[in-house]
């Protein structure tokens, strides 16, 4: 098939529907770019299947023959037999358009695409017509000349942005510039970027007008009007919700943000859909605006609704062979009063070894309550108590605690929490600093983080700052202590779909205050374990008080590097280096630094990758194990 017969093509107008997505259909010389495909699979059920022998021969360069490959179903299926006769044929017919798409994609808009199944040109073959089995099936396709832009012309485009929450990426950075390549999606990509310009402006009905795109081949140049019409100013109008069942609508209205009289900002929709899906009630939601603007300028909006169950439940478990099996569970209700109320409680038992001895168990329960848009749609009230048991080789400790506070989101990346805390913890058998010593804590808690990780459980990219500070007053000893510490965690990938990645951590801290006999042990910093120096026990890194006890200390640093590998979709593999120390008043040298390494396997699920590490304390000391296996869901950090 030739698309193109003669040396200069008539003017296409094309019009164009609303653009209502980031990406939208977009034909062009009648080649669907983006849209679905509307005829139906013709090799859905695979009934008579049908194989076939496949040549392929594009003429083009290593780029272009890559990108016709890859466009080719003929080509990527063609280890796959095909669905009878019919379902080849469909397979073989559909190509043309696919390579044609991708030849365009490309600038290429003078191509030949010849496909042949038993000799004969596949369009051109009844759908009913017998094939040999295997059938011979030879693809040609000579690209022609590469076209570029030539004139381009925008009419009624927008004006400059006065506000810089407006501005737009330019076209020409997307390659909408006379001279450049001349690709169909960057034609594409220019018209949304001019609809967006109009949009973030208040036009909130912008779109494409009318588009000419002229073909000269014999210059090789490709010349584009395009018109916009830039429809109505508007303003935000009233806001409806539908669909919700046990949620207040007024209480989901105000969830929004969305403010009645406001310019419409494209920004502030999304915003509005983000708020909502963060109170994790709704199993589906969208936010659609009227067809057309009101004649006061104004443009209603409706918020539709489908709500999750109001409970949910979930377990888990971790390993090592040094701390034993943990188990846990959690209890959740999304929405205790109608306005996304959320009530989280938490219970965990760790330290289970063989043989089983209660006595050694480690206990934890826990509530915590949430009330989302307390003050602005991005700021939550949340109060905590919780009660545990904890036994470490030093002491026993029994406490209960809580805290309320806010926490607010200033951005997709930035956020902020603090509040109130206060705590009563009982210390038995002390081997340190006394049988048994009681300490009572009041103060205020902080904290804010940095987030630009594409994924919480399995990163490849991005950094992890995260900061706490708590200033508490002791009561037992009539002392005022001030605790901080700060995080950095970042990941690096390399190779196709990032398969191998490069990711590390530091972690620092910091007690300022009395002696460490008068400060509660809880607040004194400890390393080791899963999550910090792997092949050492948990909080078993420390101060040496001089007897060959470890107690905590004042000053805290660990670091941590990690590769991962990834060999297919389900199984990949680390290698990692923990390092970390414990100082009692000043750091110590790097002689005193604790040192773990090791490897793991990875096995990947929708969840989160399941770990099995394996650890060996690089420089141990007297009581140390030889190794440490450590199971658990989700990356070490």
């Amino acid at each position: 098939m030739k698309p193109f017969e003669t040396s200069r093509i008539a003017a296409l107008v094309l019009a164009l529907g609303l653009f209502a997505q980031p990406a939208v259909a977009f034909e062009l010389f009648g080649i669907n770019f983006f849209g679905g495909d509307s005829s139906e699979d013709a090799e859905a059920i695979i009934a008579d299947p049908r194989t076939y022998e496949l040549t392929l021969e594009t003429g083009a360069d290593a780029a272009l023959d890559e990108a016709l490959r890859a466009a080719s179903s003929l080509w990527t299926a063609r280890e796959q037999p095909a669905s009878g006769a019919p379902g080849l044929l469909a397979r073989a017919r559909g190509d043309y358009a696919r390579l044609l798409a991708a030849l365009y994609n490309h600038g290429y808009y003078g191509g030949a695409i010849s496909i042949r199944v038993d000799g004969r040109e596949a369009n051109s073959i009844p759908p009913d017509a017998r094939v040999n089995e295997p059938a011979l099936v030879a693809v040609t396709v000579n690209p022609g000349r590469q076209f570029r832009f030539g004139r381009l012309d925008v009419v009624n485009r927008a004006p400059e942005a006065t506000d810089r929450r407006d501005v737009v990426e330019a076209p020409r950075e997307r390659g909408f510039v006379e001279g450049d390549v001349a690709r169909a999606t960057v034609i594409s990509q220019a018209e949304q970027l001019f609809v967006q310009a109009w949009r973030q402006q208040g036009h909130a009905k912008a779109r494409i007008g009318s588009r000419e795109v002229v073909a000269d081949h014999a210059t090789g140049l490709l010349d584009v009007r395009i018109t916009l019409d830039p429809g109505r100013y508007a303003t935000i109008g009233p806001v409806v919700v539908e669909g919700a069942e046990n949620m207040a609508p007024d209480f989901v209205v105000r969830q929004t943000g969305l403010v009645p009289g406001a310019e419409y900002d494209p920004d502030d929709i999304a915003l509005a859909r983000e708020r909502l899906a963060r109170l994790d009630v709704f199993r589906a939601l969208r936010i659609e605006a009227a067809e057309t603007v009101s004649p006061d300028s104004s443009l209603p909006f409706t918020v539709f609704v489908q709500e999750q169950a109001l409970r949910r439940f979930g377990v888990g478990a971790t390993f090592s062979t040094i701390d034993g099996l943990g188990v846990e569970g959690f209890w959740l209700h999304r929405n205790l009063f109608g306005q996304a109320e959320r009530l989280r409680l938490d219970a965990r038992i760790a330290g289970i070894g063989w043989p089983v001895d209660t006595a050694e168990f480690d206990y934890a329960f826990g509530g915590t309550f949430t009330k989302p848009g307390i003050f602005t749609p991005d700021t939550d009230l949340m109060t905590a108590v919780s009660v545990q048991r904890t036994v470490l080789p030093l002491y026993t400790e029994t406490s209960a605690g809580g805290r309320i506070g806010l926490s607010h989101l200033f951005t997709d990346q930035i956020s902020a929490e603090g509040g109130f805390q206060i705590k009563h913890s009982l210390f038995e058998n002390d081997r340190t600093f006394g049988a048994n010593r009681n300490f009572t804590t009041v103060g205020l808690y902080g904290a804010g983080t940095f987030d630009n990780r594409d994924s919480q459980l399995d990163p490849s990219e991005g950094f992890y700052i995260a900061g706490t500070i708590d200033p508490v007053y002791e009561f037992e000893y009539r002392n005022a202590i001030v605790r901080a510490t700060a995080e950095a965690r970042t990941y690096f990938g390399f190779g196709a779909d990032n398969n191998v990645i490069l990711a590390g951590r530091v972690r620092a801290g910091a007690l300022a205050g009395p002696a460490l006999g008068e400060i509660p042990p809880d607040m004194l910093f400890f390393a080791g374990g899963g999550g910090s120096v792997r092949g050492y026990g948990y909080r078993s890194i420390g101060v040496d008080d001089g007897t060959g006890r470890v107690t905590g200390g004042r000053y805290l640093l660990e670091a941590s590097i990690e590769a991962r590998a990834r060999f297919t979709d389900e199984w990949g593999a680390v290698a990692f280096v923990d390092g970390g120390y414990v100082a009692a008043d000043t750091f110590p040298g790097l002689d005193q630094l604790r040192l773990g390494a090791g490897v793991g396997v990875r096995y990947h699920t929708g969840l989160g990758p399941i770990r099995l590490d394996l650890a060996l304390p690089l420089n141990k000391r007297a009581g140390d194990p030889d190794y440490a296996l450590y199971v658990g869901i989700g990356q070490a950090f």
